[in-house]
């Protein structure tokens, strides 16, 4: 399909002067969305638990997640946070799109709000 990338920031829940802002790749084979740890750890983003993920190759692999406050293109939401190794790439996995009425149009590779977030 081509990369889409969004610029996003992840908001400490406990302290909203801590802030993480990148460029994300929008991954809507993700769940949750990913940062690189030692950028998590420097907002005091507490571990909350452990979570296993299968991997694009097919793997298995445990990671710890904590919450954070996910903010894109004037758009607001809260959500799990994967713990990565630092300096990876930051990923938006399809929990937060889809929470905030936001869909990847594969034709064009941008991004699309929905007129409604479906409740049905």
């Amino acid at each position: 399909m081509g990369l889409t990338k969004v610029t996003a920031k992840l908001t400490s829940l406990v302290d909203p002067k801590k802030s993480f802002e990148s460029l994300f790749l929008v991954d809507t084979g993700a769940t949750d969305s990913v940062a690189p740890s030692d950028e998590l750890e420097k907002l005091g983003i507490r571990r909350e638990g452990k979570m296993a993920y299968e991997l694009a190759d097919g793997t298995v692999r445990k990671y710890s997640f904590g919450l954070v406050r996910i903010e894109f293109m004037g758009e607001t939401t809260a959500g799990r946070v994967i713990y990565a190794d630092p300096g990876t790439e930051p990923l938006l996995g399809v929990t937060a799109l889809e929470s905030v009425g936001i869909i990847v149009d594969p034709v064009n590779k941008t991004l699309k709000r929905l007129p409604a977030i479906p409740l049905k």
